[in-house]
């Protein structure tokens, strides 16, 4: 299994657009300036494809959208950095993209800090680039309609070459600003972020620089790094995905699965829920009852994963796998109402694991279960049709390792 590590990133990037819920495009904006400016410092290719990557990588830490709404509302906010902490904990772990862990470290850092820190000097210059990139695109905000850019931005964009240009020395390096004061004069520098273009201009550049193919394991570890994005979004969904990742891997292995396809299985284990990051938190954490709109956010999800898992992993079944997992036997499930012969064998597998552990795990609305609780329910659901009763079967016969990865 190969997959092109450009097109991941890229198509990774949408899910995180996910969080904002009313706002998106922010990361591939970042990297657009990050990267219009680094060419004004006539950087070598090469790094200037790294600002592309590092600007769309560089929220991998928000999972929730008061936190998104905080950073893309005012300059400076408290709280910015423990998303940066998070952020470069995940890619640390992630050995394709553990090279942009101390750029999302210290992307929230003013310059005047950034000179007190024991640091690269490059190291300095591209975090606070992409500081400085983030930040213009909080002052460009206001100036977008719908999916519109406003004209107004042609006449407006020297005020905010200014408010950028009067924080140099103490947020961003001088040399930085300087350069973004050259690049941010041309009226292209702006109108490249209008919403109608900007997926071709990501394009562009990314068909420009050199592609890396990678191979299952690394996918599966980039996997992984979002769905700890995905999973941090509430506190009682803490470590689902991987666990579910887990349950299904081991599961399919002990039924006679072998080499690429248990790859496979993991990785739509770990991004089965990646279109959950448009469901805001305030659902996911609701203990009662939800509303009619609340719920046709949740029932989208399964959806929005595959659109997104259909981009990374285009000749292969992950995405179909991973966006069944609300399918039943029974054909009333969501969001394609299959019918029990459309449900492949992984599919189901991967559905039966989905639940099975987030019986195991606390909810807002009731507390976790034991083991024996667990196989009750997922028994009742099984006279009921509504899941596979092979894979319920493989559950009883695997129940102590199965419940352990689980909860511990």
């Amino acid at each position: 299994m190969k997959i092109n590590l450009q097109r991941t990133i890229i198509s990774l990037t949408n899910a995180l657009d996910f969080v904002g819920a009313d706002e998106f495009h922010h990361g591939k904006r970042v990297a657009l300036m990050a990267v219009a400016i680094a060419r004004e410092m006539h950087w070598l290719p090469a790094r200037c494809d790294k600002m592309l990557y590092f600007g769309m990588l560089h929220d991998c830490g928000v999972s929730r959208t008061r936190e998104h709404r905080a950073l893309t509302e005012t300059l400076e906010w408290q709280g910015a950095q423990d998303h940066c902490l998070r952020g470069a904990g995940y890619l640390a772990d992630c050995p394709p993209l553990a090279h942009f862990a101390p750029l999302v470290r210290w992307h929230h850092t003013r310059w005047e800090a950034l000179l007190q820190e024991d640091l690269d000097d490059d190291l300095r210059l591209e975090t606070n680039l992409i500081f400085l990139a983030d930040r213009c695109d909080v002052l460009l905000a206001p100036y977008f309609l719908a999916a519109t850019l406003k004209n107004d931005i042609l006449w407006e964009y020297p005020g905010i070459v200014e408010r950028i240009a009067a924080l140099g020395g103490t947020l961003f390096a001088p040399q930085l600003v300087a350069a973004f004061r050259s690049a941010a004069g041309r009226e292209s520098f702006w109108l490249a972020m209008d919403p109608v273009y900007i997926e071709s201009e990501i394009e562009d550049h990314s068909r420009a620089g050199e592609s890396v193919e990678l191979d299952a394991r690394d996918a599966v570890a980039i996997s992984g790094v979002f769905a700890h994005t995905v999973d941090a979004k509430s506190t009682y969904t803490l470590e689902h995905s991987t666990r579910v990742a887990r349950i299904a891997r081991h599961l399919a292995q002990v039924s006679g699965f072998r080499g690429e396809a248990l790859d496979q299985i993991e990785i739509a284990g770990l991004l089965h829920d990646i279109g959950k990051l448009r469901v805001p938190e305030d659902i996911i954490d609701k203990p009662g009852p939800l509303t009619r709109e609340e719920r046709a956010y949740v029932m989208r999800h399964s959806y929005d994963t595959g659109q997104i898992l259909k981009m990374i992993f285009p000749d292969q079944p992950i995405a179909d796998w991973a966006s069944m997992h609300h399918e039943n036997l029974l054909g009333t499930g969501y969001p394609f109402r299959s019918q029990a012969v459309e449900i492949p064998r992984e599919a189901r597998l991967i559905a039966v694991a989905d639940i099975f552990q987030a019986l195991s795990q606390e909810r807002p609305y009731r507390g976790h279960m034991d083991k024996a609780e667990v196989m009750s329910r997922m028994d009742v659901m099984c006279a009921q049709g509504r899941i596979d009763a092979d894979m319920v079967a493989l559950l009883h016969a695997q129940l102590d390792v199965c419940y352990a990865l689980a909860v511990e």
